[in-house]
Protein backbone atom coordinates (compact mmCIF):
# COMPACT_ATOMS: atom_id res chain seq x y z
CA UNK A 1 0.00 0.00 0.00
CA UNK A 2 1.37 3.30 -0.87
CA UNK A 3 1.81 5.99 2.26
CA UNK A 4 0.47 9.00 2.73
CA UNK A 5 2.27 11.45 0.93
CA UNK A 6 3.97 14.44 2.35
CA UNK A 7 3.18 17.70 1.99
CA UNK A 8 6.90 18.68 1.95
CA UNK A 9 7.86 16.24 -0.76
CA UNK A 10 4.87 17.54 -3.65
CA UNK A 11 6.84 21.13 -2.69
CA UNK A 12 9.82 20.40 -3.41
CA UNK A 13 8.60 18.09 -6.44
CA UNK A 14 6.65 21.03 -7.80
CA UNK A 15 9.78 23.18 -7.50
CA UNK A 16 12.19 21.30 -9.46
CA UNK A 17 9.53 21.00 -12.17
CA UNK A 18 8.80 24.92 -12.43
CA UNK A 19 12.20 25.75 -11.74
CA UNK A 20 14.13 22.98 -14.10
CA UNK A 21 16.64 22.63 -12.11
CA UNK A 22 17.49 21.18 -8.66
CA UNK A 23 19.52 24.21 -7.46
CA UNK A 24 16.63 26.89 -8.21
CA UNK A 25 14.60 24.33 -6.55
CA UNK A 26 16.41 23.88 -3.46
CA UNK A 27 17.14 28.00 -3.00
CA UNK A 28 13.04 27.78 -3.81
CA UNK A 29 12.17 25.60 -1.07
CA UNK A 30 15.39 26.33 1.17
CA UNK A 31 17.65 22.91 1.02
CA UNK A 32 20.84 22.01 -0.48
CA UNK A 33 20.96 19.94 -3.66
CA UNK A 34 21.72 16.27 -1.90
CA UNK A 35 18.61 16.91 -0.08
CA UNK A 36 16.66 17.69 -2.92
CA UNK A 37 17.88 14.82 -4.34
CA UNK A 38 17.27 12.26 -1.50
CA UNK A 39 13.31 13.98 -0.81
CA UNK A 40 12.82 13.05 -4.99
CA UNK A 41 14.35 9.34 -4.12
CA UNK A 42 12.09 9.57 -1.03
CA UNK A 43 9.11 10.30 -3.25
CA UNK A 44 9.38 7.52 -6.10
CA UNK A 45 10.22 4.80 -3.95
CA UNK A 46 6.66 5.60 -2.10
CA UNK A 47 4.59 6.03 -5.39
CA UNK A 48 6.72 3.30 -6.57
CA UNK A 49 7.44 4.90 -9.91
CA UNK A 50 10.06 6.98 -11.58
CA UNK A 51 8.79 10.50 -11.97
CA UNK A 52 12.15 11.99 -13.72
CA UNK A 53 12.49 11.30 -17.13
CA UNK A 54 16.65 11.19 -17.63
CA UNK A 55 18.35 13.14 -14.88
CA UNK A 56 16.20 14.86 -12.41
CA UNK A 57 18.92 18.02 -12.29
CA UNK A 58 16.51 18.63 -15.44
CA UNK A 59 13.46 18.72 -14.00
CA UNK A 60 11.78 16.31 -16.99
CA UNK A 61 8.86 14.28 -16.13
CA UNK A 62 8.07 10.75 -16.79
CA UNK A 63 3.87 10.10 -17.82
CA UNK A 64 3.71 9.61 -14.45
CA UNK A 65 5.44 12.38 -12.92
CA UNK A 66 3.15 14.74 -15.32
CA UNK A 67 -0.13 12.63 -13.49
CA UNK A 68 1.33 13.69 -10.01
CA UNK A 69 2.17 17.06 -11.11
CA UNK A 70 -1.44 17.85 -11.35
CA UNK A 71 -2.72 16.26 -8.46
CA UNK A 72 0.10 17.89 -6.50
CA UNK A 73 -0.87 21.05 -7.35
CA UNK A 74 -4.31 20.61 -5.95
CA UNK A 75 -3.18 19.33 -3.13
CA UNK A 76 -0.76 22.11 -2.07
CA UNK A 77 -3.41 24.68 -2.84
CA UNK A 78 -5.81 23.38 -0.71
CA UNK A 79 -3.01 22.88 2.05
CA UNK A 80 -2.35 26.48 1.17
CA UNK A 81 -5.72 27.28 1.66
CA UNK A 82 -6.61 25.34 4.85
CA UNK A 83 -3.24 27.31 6.09
CA UNK A 84 -3.74 30.77 5.54
CA UNK A 85 -7.95 29.94 6.58
CA UNK A 86 -6.51 29.42 10.31
CA UNK A 87 -3.60 31.50 10.46
CA UNK A 88 -5.94 34.57 9.70
CA UNK A 89 -7.37 36.54 12.43
CA UNK A 90 -10.62 35.98 13.60
CA UNK A 91 -12.02 39.42 11.94
CA UNK A 92 -15.79 40.86 11.51
CA UNK A 93 -17.63 43.75 10.27
CA UNK A 94 -18.17 45.01 6.95
CA UNK A 95 -15.91 47.06 4.33
CA UNK A 96 -17.48 49.45 2.02
CA UNK A 97 -15.38 48.63 -1.79
CA UNK A 98 -15.70 51.29 -4.13
CA UNK A 99 -14.79 50.26 -7.66
CA UNK A 100 -14.84 50.75 -11.48
CA UNK A 101 -17.42 48.10 -13.13
CA UNK A 102 -14.39 46.65 -15.06
CA UNK A 103 -11.60 46.06 -12.47
CA UNK A 104 -14.46 44.42 -10.51
CA UNK A 105 -15.54 42.05 -13.49
CA UNK A 106 -12.06 41.42 -14.86
CA UNK A 107 -9.18 41.76 -11.83
CA UNK A 108 -10.97 41.15 -8.18
CA UNK A 109 -13.49 38.02 -8.59
CA UNK A 110 -10.43 36.15 -7.76
CA UNK A 111 -8.73 38.40 -5.41
CA UNK A 112 -12.22 39.08 -3.75
CA UNK A 113 -12.97 35.20 -3.37
CA UNK A 114 -9.76 34.60 -1.63
CA UNK A 115 -10.47 36.85 0.68
CA UNK A 116 -13.21 35.88 1.75
CA UNK A 117 -12.20 32.30 2.35
CA UNK A 118 -10.10 33.57 4.66
CA UNK A 119 -12.01 36.32 6.78
CA UNK A 120 -15.73 34.36 5.99
CA UNK A 121 -17.39 36.71 8.64
CA UNK A 122 -15.98 40.02 6.84
CA UNK A 123 -18.97 41.65 4.36
CA UNK A 124 -17.77 43.62 1.92
CA UNK A 125 -20.48 46.34 0.25
CA UNK A 126 -19.28 46.87 -3.58
CA UNK A 127 -19.94 50.42 -4.85
CA UNK A 128 -19.08 50.23 -8.87
CA UNK A 129 -18.27 53.91 -10.17
CA UNK A 130 -16.08 55.51 -12.21
CA UNK A 131 -12.69 56.63 -10.78
CA UNK A 132 -13.51 60.29 -10.58
CA UNK A 133 -16.89 59.54 -8.34
CA UNK A 134 -14.90 56.92 -6.15
CA UNK A 135 -12.69 59.94 -5.32
CA UNK A 136 -15.47 62.08 -4.61
CA UNK A 137 -17.00 58.94 -2.30
CA UNK A 138 -13.66 58.36 -0.50
CA UNK A 139 -13.73 62.54 0.33
CA UNK A 140 -16.99 62.23 1.57
CA UNK A 141 -16.33 59.13 3.77
CA UNK A 142 -19.00 56.98 1.81
CA UNK A 143 -16.68 54.38 1.03
CA UNK A 144 -13.64 52.73 3.36
CA UNK A 145 -11.39 51.95 0.11
CA UNK A 146 -11.58 52.46 -3.55
CA UNK A 147 -9.80 50.39 -6.28
CA UNK A 148 -9.58 53.14 -9.14
CA UNK A 149 -7.49 54.36 -12.03
CA UNK A 150 -5.80 57.27 -11.06
CA UNK A 151 -6.02 60.39 -12.47
CA UNK A 152 -3.28 63.04 -14.04
CA UNK A 153 -3.87 65.51 -10.84
CA UNK A 154 -4.15 62.61 -7.95
CA UNK A 155 -0.87 61.55 -6.24
CA UNK A 156 -2.07 59.53 -3.59
CA UNK A 157 -3.02 56.03 -3.23
CA UNK A 158 -0.71 53.02 -3.35
CA UNK A 159 0.34 52.25 -7.13
CA UNK A 160 -1.37 48.39 -7.32
CA UNK A 161 -0.38 47.18 -11.08
CA UNK A 162 0.27 48.74 -14.32
CA UNK A 163 -2.62 48.00 -16.53
CA UNK A 164 -1.74 48.48 -20.14
CA UNK A 165 -4.28 50.29 -22.60
CA UNK A 166 -5.42 48.76 -25.94
CA UNK A 167 -6.95 49.63 -28.73
CA UNK A 168 -10.21 46.74 -29.80
CA UNK A 169 -12.26 46.09 -32.24
CA UNK A 170 -15.04 43.43 -33.39
CA UNK A 171 -13.87 40.29 -34.09
CA UNK A 172 -13.65 40.08 -38.79
CA UNK A 173 -14.54 44.21 -38.57
CA UNK A 174 -12.57 46.50 -40.40
CA UNK A 175 -13.52 49.90 -38.64
CA UNK A 176 -10.03 50.45 -37.62
CA UNK A 177 -9.35 51.16 -41.12
CA UNK A 178 -12.15 53.89 -41.38
CA UNK A 179 -11.55 57.61 -41.35
CA UNK A 180 -12.94 59.10 -39.76
CA UNK A 181 -12.10 56.30 -37.22
CA UNK A 182 -15.40 55.59 -35.41
CA UNK A 183 -15.22 55.48 -31.37
CA UNK A 184 -17.06 54.00 -28.07
CA UNK A 185 -15.89 56.18 -25.04
CA UNK A 186 -16.69 56.84 -21.08
CA UNK A 187 -18.21 60.06 -21.01
CA UNK A 188 -16.11 63.48 -20.32
CA UNK A 189 -13.60 63.60 -17.27
CA UNK A 190 -12.60 59.86 -18.24
CA UNK A 191 -8.89 59.55 -18.45
CA UNK A 192 -9.32 56.45 -20.97
CA UNK A 193 -11.52 58.71 -23.20
CA UNK A 194 -9.05 61.59 -22.93
CA UNK A 195 -6.20 58.91 -23.79
CA UNK A 196 -7.40 58.06 -26.46
CA UNK A 197 -8.21 61.52 -28.15
CA UNK A 198 -5.09 62.61 -27.12
CA UNK A 199 -3.05 59.74 -28.95
CA UNK A 200 -5.29 59.76 -32.33
CA UNK A 201 -4.72 63.84 -31.82
CA UNK A 202 -0.78 63.20 -31.66
CA UNK A 203 -0.80 61.63 -35.50
CA UNK A 204 -3.22 63.52 -36.71
CA UNK A 205 -5.81 60.77 -36.98
CA UNK A 206 -9.32 61.76 -37.96
CA UNK A 207 -12.02 60.66 -35.15
CA UNK A 208 -16.10 60.56 -34.72
CA UNK A 209 -17.63 59.67 -31.18
CA UNK A 210 -20.55 56.96 -32.19
CA UNK A 211 -21.47 55.93 -28.90
CA UNK A 212 -20.59 56.76 -25.29
CA UNK A 213 -21.49 54.39 -22.13
CA UNK A 214 -20.99 54.79 -18.50
CA UNK A 215 -20.03 51.01 -18.20
CA UNK A 216 -17.29 49.11 -19.86
CA UNK A 217 -20.47 46.48 -20.85
CA UNK A 218 -21.71 49.34 -22.44
CA UNK A 219 -18.57 50.14 -24.58
CA UNK A 220 -18.51 46.17 -25.07
CA UNK A 221 -21.98 45.92 -26.73
CA UNK A 222 -20.78 48.72 -29.31
CA UNK A 223 -17.35 47.27 -30.25
CA UNK A 224 -19.21 43.92 -30.42
CA UNK A 225 -21.94 45.03 -32.33
CA UNK A 226 -19.53 46.62 -34.98
CA UNK A 227 -20.79 50.31 -34.23
CA UNK A 228 -16.98 51.54 -33.17
CA UNK A 229 -13.58 50.70 -32.06
CA UNK A 230 -12.94 51.43 -28.07
CA UNK A 231 -9.97 51.93 -25.44
CA UNK A 232 -10.18 49.41 -22.94
CA UNK A 233 -7.68 48.12 -20.18
CA UNK A 234 -5.89 44.73 -21.23
CA UNK A 235 -7.37 42.38 -18.88
CA UNK A 236 -11.24 43.46 -20.27
CA UNK A 237 -10.03 42.14 -23.55
CA UNK A 238 -12.39 38.93 -23.52
CA UNK A 239 -13.21 36.23 -26.70
CA UNK A 240 -15.94 38.16 -27.92
CA UNK A 241 -13.67 41.35 -29.88
CA UNK A 242 -9.94 41.50 -30.78
CA UNK A 243 -6.99 43.50 -29.83
CA UNK A 244 -6.01 45.59 -33.03
CA UNK A 245 -2.16 44.87 -33.27
CA UNK A 246 0.45 47.58 -32.65
CA UNK A 247 1.08 48.69 -36.60
CA UNK A 248 -2.07 48.73 -37.81
CA UNK A 249 -1.94 52.25 -37.85
CA UNK A 250 -3.66 52.95 -34.71
CA UNK A 251 -1.02 55.17 -32.61
CA UNK A 252 0.36 53.37 -28.70
CA UNK A 253 -1.35 53.99 -25.78
CA UNK A 254 0.57 54.12 -22.17
CA UNK A 255 -0.18 51.71 -19.22
CA UNK A 256 -2.06 52.98 -16.25
CA UNK A 257 -1.96 53.09 -12.79
CA UNK A 258 -4.31 50.91 -10.61
CA UNK A 259 -4.24 52.46 -6.88
CA UNK A 260 -5.80 51.43 -3.72
CA UNK A 261 -7.15 54.54 -1.41
CA UNK A 262 -8.48 54.47 1.90
CA UNK A 263 -10.51 57.30 3.17
CA UNK A 264 -9.69 60.04 5.40
CA UNK A 265 -8.75 58.91 8.83
CA UNK A 266 -8.90 55.48 10.63
CA UNK A 267 -10.22 52.95 8.15
CA UNK A 268 -12.00 49.80 10.42
CA UNK A 269 -10.07 46.86 11.16
CA UNK A 270 -12.24 44.94 8.31
CA UNK A 271 -11.21 47.29 6.07
CA UNK A 272 -7.22 47.49 6.68
CA UNK A 273 -7.10 43.88 6.75
CA UNK A 274 -8.78 44.23 2.85
CA UNK A 275 -6.46 46.41 1.53
CA UNK A 276 -3.76 44.54 2.35
CA UNK A 277 -5.20 41.27 0.75
CA UNK A 278 -5.62 43.31 -2.33
CA UNK A 279 -2.14 44.88 -2.12
CA UNK A 280 -0.50 41.35 -1.79
CA UNK A 281 -2.69 39.31 -4.48
CA UNK A 282 -3.78 41.79 -6.87
CA UNK A 283 -0.93 42.41 -8.67
CA UNK A 284 0.05 38.40 -9.10
CA UNK A 285 -3.43 38.24 -11.32
CA UNK A 286 -2.13 37.43 -14.77
CA UNK A 287 -4.27 38.15 -17.55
Amino acid sequence: MIPDLEIPLLRTFLAVHDTGSITLAGKQVGRTQPAITHQMHRLERALGRPLFDGERRHGALTRDGEVLLAYARKLLSLNDEIRERFEAPDIAGRVRLGVPDLYAAFLLPAVLAGFARVYPQVEIELRCSRSVQLRLALAREEIDLALMTRQPDQDSGIVVREEPLVWVAARGGDLDLRSPLPLALLPPGSIYRQCALDALGQVGRSWAITAVSDSIAGLQAAVHAGLAVSIFPLCAVNGEIRQIAAGSGLPDLPALKIVLQRKPGEAPTAAEHLAQYILSELGNIVI
